[in-house]
């Protein structure tokens, strides 16, 4: 049959990209404490395509990544992309990945087990070089230091996330970066959490209030201390008395 993907187009265009998006489909990534952990990722991916080409095979991006599913780690992400590049002949291509990640997390006191949903991404670009990127999306809640300072009767408080994105050069552990990140916030949060935790919870918030600011730089430390080339910072939280969010962001670049 003929292939009108292949036919030569003459308006002399090319395309940064072209491809598939917002593909939902089950996927496997690596879970420290349990191997391996079964979620469902949202995918986008990528190439370019060359002025004289009239269009892409849009069924090889899913034959690609249908065959790389189950293991959707760090160390197989860049060769599927390199992959998808070969197999349609581009110069380029990209990919990312968002799904959701869950920890078993267990309250302060009581113990009492439950799981937290963390939103994480994966993100590329395989051409003469590869770059590939992990996002971590982490819910904290912070306790305002200025109120806590002028108050006489308690401080407000509010939930909101810290969102970190880094450039990946040697293995990490997911939860390593979550579990730093939440002791940067005036407290971590929880799925279940009996009367006891709650006093827990509710005091060491009060003994740790955070601005947005704080937060930011306590997680910057903490990066640069797990010796990532780049990465940025977000902190963002909705205001309990405030009709408005706080935001905060940070950058970092060892070239710089």
């Amino acid at each position: 049959m003929i292939d009108i993907q292949n036919t030569q187009d003459t308006r002399e265009v090319p395309l940064q990209k072209v491809g598939v998006k917002n593909v939902r489909y089950p996927i496997q990534v690596l879970d420290k404490n349990h191997k391996v952990q079964s979620t469902t990722g949202t995918v986008n991916l990528f190439v370019n395509l060359p002025h004289n080409f009239k269009g892409t095979h849009m069924s090889r991006f899913i034959e690609v990544f249908h065959k790389h599913h189950n293991d959707i780690s760090m160390n197989n992400f860049l060769e599927m992309l390199e992959e998808i590049r070969s197999k349609l002949d581009a110069e380029r291509a990209f990919g990312r990945i968002t799904f959701p990640y869950f920890i078993e997390k267990s309250a302060p006191v009581t113990k009492s087990a439950g799981l937290m949903e963390y939103t994480c991404s994966y993100e590329g670009e395989v051409a003469k070089e590869a770059k590939f990127f992990i996002s971590i999306k982490v819910p904290v809640a912070t306790l305002c230091p200025c109120s806590k300072a002028i108050s006489e009767y308690g401080a407000h408080n509010q939930r909101g996330f810290v969102k970190v994105k880094v450039l990946y050069s040697k293995f990490f552990w997911i939860e390593d970066v979550i579990k730093m990140i939440e002791n940067c916030a005036s407290t971590p949060l929880y799925s279940v959490l009996k009367r006891k935790d709650e006093k827990f919870v509710t005091e060491h918030a009060y003994d740790n209030p955070r601005f947005v600011e704080d937060v930011v730089r306590e997680v910057y430390l903490g990066l640069k201390k797990m010796d990532f080339k780049w990465f940025t910072v977000e902190a963002e939280t909705e205001e309990s008395i405030h009709f408005h969010n706080a935001y905060a962001c940070a950058e970092f670049n060892s070239e710089c």
